[in-house]
């Protein structure tokens, strides 16, 4: 017990510096190069936070009393770590291509991919800087840095995971999937899936959505903070969220001028609870 609680400690003060040290080099940005001695100790403190990024110890956005928040300084250094990053050219066998950022798995064995237990196939490109969770499979795709993907998440063929989006625990986010990241302005949430949450094939969640925890999405649904979101139970219309244990289909509002076209929206068809969700299959649950 007072391990932990030094350790609790010792994690807090570390963080405390990073934020110190990445706003007083958000000041001095625009003087960094690499010919002076501001750019090598900016490379080797943004290095670290990427690093711890990248581990899961450090994440854009986190969850607080209910609400969503965005560490904006965990946006900062990752814009610092473009400043401080140099292009060069990555040679995959097979393919190559020129960043500025490592692929996330670049130095690792066998040993380290037994230790981290997550399957990745071949045709994913992850990028340094993203938390890939235990037991999670990702399938080719393309997760981008500052991106968030849980313990026993499903990441299928062809889906894309933008800058610092967040996707809980045991999701599945079908082929062609996109999820919206964002990384200015500095206070922009990017998408947040909560836990248990399915996203079928391709829909795109953007705009800072926050998809709640058991939320169902269907095949081909597009929703933004623009978009409106109708429960056909009662008619009520929200923007911004899918609430918890919803279920989504894509949906047309009737015009209210004759011959008009209608306007697409995004329907909650029904919302379930914790067991049923558990215990029934998605199919039945899309089953009107």
């Amino acid at each position: 017990k007072l391990f932990v609680t030094w350790f609790h400690f010792y994690l807090g003060s570390m963080m405390q510096d990073y934020i110190r040290a990445t706003e007083e080099l958000w000041q001095i940005r625009d003087s960094l190069n690499a010919r002076n001695d501001e750019y090598l100790n900016a490379k080797k403190i943004i290095d670290e936070i990427i690093f711890l990024l990248g581990e899961g110890k450090i994440v854009v956005c986190e969850k607080n009393k209910d609400q969503w928040y965005v560490n904006e300084w965990v946006k900062k250094a990752i814009l610092l770590n473009f400043k401080v990053s140099e292009m060069k050219l990555y040679d995959g066998n097979c393919m190559k291509w020129y960043d500025k950022v490592d692929p996330q798995f670049l130095n690792f064995s066998q040993d380290s991919f037994e230790k981290k237990g997550c399957r990745i196939v071949p045709g994913a490109f992850i990028r340094q800087g993203a938390y890939i969770g235990k037991n999670a499979v990702v399938r080719p795709s393309f997760i981008n840095i500052g991106a968030h993907v849980g313990s026993s998440t499903r990441v299928d063929s062809w889906a894309t995971v933008g800058s610092c989006a967040y996707i809980g625990n045991n999701c599945h986010i079908s082929s062609g999937a996109g999820i919206g990241g964002v990384l200015e302005p500095l206070q922009a949430k990017p998408v947040i899936i909560e836990d248990n949450c399915f996203v079928g094939a391709g829909s795109q969640i953007v705009e800072g959505m926050i998809v709640e925890e058991g939320a169902v999405i269907s095949t081909g649904v597009f929703i933004g903070a623009s978009t409106k979101i109708v429960d056909r139970n009662n008619g009520d219309i929200i923007y911004g969220r899918i609430p918890a244990y919803s279920v989504v289909v894509p949906g047309v509002l009737p015009s209210s001028k004759k011959d008009l076209p209608g306007v697409y929206c995004a329907v909650i068809v029904k919302q379930v609870d914790k067991k049923t969700r558990e215990k029934t299959s998605l199919n039945e649950l899309l089953r009107d």
